[in-house]
């Protein structure tokens, strides 16, 4: 590891415990100006969890005390009762095809986090993924904090225990604590440390949890896909350098598991992600097949892996005259 990043680990990594409510609230009061707290929550079919992480999030962070000024709930297409459950606990919910209309929407996560920035306010946009179980608060406040005590941080990522195993509803039971993240270990991790060893300190490079100032969120462009937080990681190393970025340890994080077919095409988009980032070129074959045992032997499957990218927001007619009015 770079002596820089063993610096970096020993600055910017800490504890949620390490800056309690009271003293972000005494943040956020003295710099209202850019303190504003918006939580973004995409979501896909997530009836059985998007419920209780609004719930909580507005509970603990909106009623108890003013931490989050917005709650939104992005629904990108749902099937199920997504979108119900999420306003009726105390979201308001926005769906993807309702946002710029005159672009159309592909699928993907990162298209829904390009278009929140649209749909919110917040000077500070935090990401939560809606499809965690036993979900704190921690994990808004905990990456939160530094963005509210600390200028000089401008993306946070949370960090955390992410069990490996299922309980009866298919949901990562902790029986094999820190065994989760097989594409983060096995894809991500390597080709970090490989082509940007600066952020080889980064425990959860890929989690969907993570906190980052609006004005710098509008600077960047979002894959489309699975490859986006990898790609924000690395264009936000680069945009503002290694000391602006931080982690913070909110402990466990339990949510469903994806299977090896889908881990294979995330991988394969993270993958392409970072080969457009070193070359800026594109994949000769941007496209991965895999193999499903049928009744006459394996069947080959292909799929299209993400190619497409958004603009930096800030290129974006319709966000510049929403921010100026």
């Amino acid at each position: 590891m770079l002596e820089e990043v063993e610096r970096w680990l020993t600055r910017r990594s800490w504890s949620a415990a390490d800056r309690p409510l009271d003293r972000l609230l005494a943040a956020k009061a003295r710099d209202r100006r850019r303190g504003s707290v918006s939580v973004v929550l995409p979501a896909l079919n997530e009836e059985a969890t998007v419920g209780e992480i609004v719930a909580t999030i507005r509970r603990e962070l909106m009623e108890k005390v003013r931490l989050v000024d917005e709650l939104v709930v992005i629904d990108s297409g749902s099937t199920d009762a997504t979108a119900r459950v999420a306003r009726e606990a105390g979201a308001r919910v926005v769906h993807r095809d309702a946002i710029l209309p005159r672009i159309p929407a592909v699928p993907g996560k990162g298209e829904v986090l390009w278009r929140s920035l649209l749909v919110t306010g917040g000077d500070i946009v935090c990401f939560i993924d809606a499809d965690l179980k036993d979900f704190s608060a921690d994990f808004v406040s905990g990456i939160v904090g530094p963005l509210l005590t600390d200028p000089d941080v401008q993306f946070v990522k949370a960090m955390y225990d992410r069990p490996l195993g299922t309980d009866p509803d298919g949901l990562a039971s902790g029986r094999t604590a820190g065994q989760g993240g097989r594409v983060t270990e096995l894809v991500a991790r390597p080709l970090l440390n490989l082509h940007w060893p600066q952020l080889a300190g980064f425990v959860q490079p890929l989690g969907g949890e993570y906190a980052v100032r609006r004005s710098l969120l509008e600077r960047l462009p979002f894959p489309v896909g699975y490859g986006v937080e990898l790609g924000l990681l690395v264009d936000a190393l680069h945009t503002v350098g290694l000391d602006a970025l931080a982690q913070v340890d909110v402990g466990v994080r339990k949510h469903r598991h994806q299977d090896e077919q889908a881990l294979g095409r995330m991988a394969a988009a993270i993958y392409r992600t970072a080969q457009l980032r070193l070359s800026r070129g594109h994949l000769v074959r941007p496209s991965l097949t895999q193999f499903e045992r049928g009744e006459d032997g394996f069947v080959p499957r292909t799929h299209a892996v993400d190619t497409e990218e958004r603009p930096p927001m800030r290129e974006i007619e319709e966000y510049v005259s929403r921010r100026a009015a």
